[in-house]
């Protein structure tokens, strides 16, 4: 789940958002963003009660970026690209070949 994303405007249960797909590899994720501060505020509350728990990849609770949204906020969009993946692309080798500090587990 993405908890910054915005809902699809047509599709119920559906969020904004897409890959970047280039020879095939996913090289990228982007979204168009939530600027609801009443919707973000759940997103993040439920996100940090996950942090909480344990889940590594959850989100804690900003009141800073909430607040910012309180003021209002243009419609915008992100995109995360992987750094490691685009190095992939451009030098042709594998993904043990271009992670700065790669895993130390035998192949």
């Amino acid at each position: 789940a993405q908890p910054l994303a915005r809902p699809h405007r047509s599709k119920p249960g559906v969020i904004e958002a897409w890959d970047l797909i280039i020879g095939g590899m996913e090289r990228g994720t982007a979204f168009s963003e939530l600027i609801d501060p009443v919707i973000q505020r759940e997103r993040l509350t439920e996100q940090s009660l996950m942090a909480a728990g344990g889940d590594p990849e959850a989100m804690q609770l900003d009141e800073d970026f909430l607040r910012a949204l309180e003021y209002g906020a243009p419609p915008m969009g992100g995109i995360g690209l992987g750094i490691d993946r685009l190095v992939m692309l451009f030098t042709n080798v594998g993904i043990r070949e271009t992670i700065l500090f790669p895993l130390l587990k035998p192949e």
